[in-house]
């Protein structure tokens, strides 16, 4: 197991570059624990993920159909799917303050708007859509799920 940690900054400035920053490395990479901290201080977090290997990331290789990951961040929802969303940034805002972590951590707006979009049944259907991986399934795919049969 290997360990990373990353300071998150709040302001204007850092705030993007140090999201995307980490997202990249969440995208290739297998999570196995998750730390944060705020620091009052300096107004940032820090975040500590423990994590196995590398996972193999190919450049400029067309991925095979099989792998493509659903993403509907070029789509407009209809009302059915912007009231599915607001759902699901609802129950993202409880579960952030619940974790004391920052929404974003846990689902992307992007996240959440393909799942509104394609209204996965089952936890392995959620694997289809990009963003999702092993660990957000296995700690919020019931919860997800769960909301998309109540709407």
């Amino acid at each position: 197991m290997k360990i990373k940690v990353f300071k998150i900054g709040l302001d204007d400035r850092h705030l993007e570059k140090d999201q995307k920053t980490l997202e990249a490395f969440l995208e290739s990479h297998d999570i196995i624990k998750v730390e944060t901290a705020f620091v009052q201080d300096e107004k940032y977090w820090s975040v500590v993920l423990y994590f196995d290997e590398l996972k193999i990331v190919q450049q400029n290789v067309v991925k095979d159909s099989k792998t493509a990951k659903y993403s509907a961040e070029d789509e407009a929802l209809n009302s059915d799917e912007l009231k599915i969303l607001e759902a699901l940034k609802y129950w993202r805002s409880e579960k952030a303050k619940e974790q004391n972590l920052p929404s974003y951590f846990i689902a992307s707006n992007k996240e959440l708007m393909s799942v509104a979009k394609y209204k996965p049944a089952k936890k392995e259907e959620l694997r289809d859509i990009k963003g999702f991986g092993k660990h957000k399934i296995e700690n919020y795919g019931e919860e997800i799920l769960e909301i998309l049969e109540s709407i």
